[in-house]
């Protein structure tokens, strides 16, 4: 099958903590144009959840504009995982969209843990609230049962979005097969607990991240003020977008760290032997069906927590301060968020004080990397790596990567990597654009063996 050949393709991007929109040009892969809101929780009954009215303007506000200047041919979604969408008759919200950071009464979790399936079937680990997307499902169906028989269809939460533009209601895999106790990855199927929970034919219909569910329906297309049909792609987790792009640029084996509010760790070609249920390990699904082990922490909540007193300063001084931090074995000890990553249970503290804000950012530079690394030594991988999003521009966790691994570490030079890895569903070029890391921290591997002991003692 040939690919359309588009100019531009606009992408919606909602991650965990904002929303974007992205116009990415097809023959090179840069982006043209940006735009993004906070994706705001709306903590209000039935539960805390997503302000998907706000969304929703701010969508038709930007393609709008967009439309206009630079202007797009095609249409692209990806969102962060553990979402989904539930749908009445008349395919309007039937409940709100549960915020997944929600916690559910101990009741709760206990009747939902009897009933999940094992790790070894779905390789999804038990996640705190509503990290297992079958959790919520539990929550929504077992705690709200008359608004849950109002659901006639549930969808993953792009394909919702992708629901909303064209009217085309689909299901799709990387979302399935992100940690929520639905799917199993090697088996290329649902798991049990959709029977358990009833859901199998409310599910949606599963279509390909790369199919073209439809156009943009008309009365969308004329708010937009379109003058052409532009065609909607099923979309994808933003993770597993963020993978996209190096899986078809590196092949197997590769190793792809994806950074934002998740750092999430993706062993392509990696074996599940050593994945551990209890340490935030798992098996994604990428875009093409294929299982991939995988590790993750919540690394941007828990940089934003180490850094809130401090500012971005000079890259050298904070560089520099590195060399500081190692020499006097200033560490900070996981896990500042916790219930996840690979010491769910490890309560945060530092060894000593920083003694400045570069210091600070330094070891908390460090501590990333060596969380980082802890992932990739659990999900066995192997290859070059690529880290993408906001991690790619810190010199130190870059540096700090490459020293401990000993690998090659190339530094994604993308603004947005889940952009681009969604505009690459409607068959644009793929951006190489990456960077090389050449700089190492000397001591840091003395300095890393601290760290671990320091965990465990």
């Amino acid at each position: 099958m040939t690919t359309p050949a588009y100019e531009r393709v606009a992408v919606i991007d909602i991650g965990k903590t904002n929303a974007k929109v992205v116009v990415v040009d097809a023959r090179t892969g840069a982006e043209i144009a940006l735009r993004k809101t906070a994706n705001t929780v709306v903590k209000a009954a039935p539960y805390p959840h997503y302000d998907t009215d706000h969304l929703w303007s701010f969508m038709l506000d930007t393609l709008r504009d967009f439309a206009r200047e630079p202007g797009y041919d095609a249409l692209s979604i990806t969102t962060h995982g553990a979402s989904a969408a539930l749908l009445d008759a008349s395919g309007n919200l039937a409940m709100p969209v549960l915020d997944y950071e929600h916690l559910y009464p101990d009741e709760v979790n206990r009747a939902y843990d009897a009933i999940r399936p094992d790790f070894d079937k779905t390789f999804s680990p038990r996640l705190t609230g509503g990290l297992n997307l079958g959790a919520q499902l539990h929550y929504q169906s077992t705690v709200f049962p008359p608004d849950f028989a109002r659901v006639t269809a549930i969808l993953t939460y792009p394909q919702y979005w992708a629901y909303r533009l064209t009217g085309i209601a689909a299901n799709e895999r990387t979302s399935l097969g992100c940690h929520t106790d639905l799917w199993l990855p090697f088996e290329e199927t649902y798991s049990p607990l959709v029977d358990t929970l009833g859901i199998r034919q409310k599910l949606a219909p599963l279509r390909s991240a790369f199919d073209t569910l439809g156009n943009i329906k008309p009365v969308v297309a004329i708010e937009l003020g379109l003058d052409k049909p532009i065609p909607v792609y099923c979309g994808i987790h933003d993770s597993n977008a963020s993978l996209l792009p190096h899986l078809v640029g590196f092949g197997a084996p590769c190793t792809v760290v994806s950074t934002g509010t998740w750092v999430v760790c993706f062993a392509v070609d990696g074996k599940p032997e050593n994945l551990d249920k209890e340490r935030d390990t798992l098996v994604n699904v990428d875009a093409y069906g294929t299982a991939v082990p995988s590790g993750r922490y919540m690394g941007g909540r828990e940089w934003e927590i180490a850094t809130e007193d401090t500012s971005k300063g000079d890259r050298a001084a904070e560089f520099a301060a590195a060399g500081d931090v190692i020499d006097r074995e200033v560490m900070l000890l996981p896990s500042l968020v916790s219930g996840t990553g690979p010491f769910p249970h490890a309560k945060a503290r530092w060894t000593a004080e920083p003694a400045s804000a570069e210091e600070r950012r330094a070891a908390a530079s460090l501590y990333q990397a060596m969380m980082t690394v802890t992932c990739l030594e659990i999900i066995g991988s192997r290859g070059p790596i690529v880290v993408e999003g906001p991690f790619a521009a810190n010199e130190v966790f870059l540096a700090a990567l490459h020293t401990l691994t000993e690998r090659p570490v190339h530094a994604s030079l993308a603004d947005t990597g889940t952009a681009l890895g969604a505009a690459l569903l409607a068959g644009i070029r793929l951006d190489t654009s990456l960077r090389q890391v050449e700089s190492t921290l000397p001591g840091l591997q003395h300095y890393a063996r601290l760290w671990a002991g320091a965990i465990t003692s």
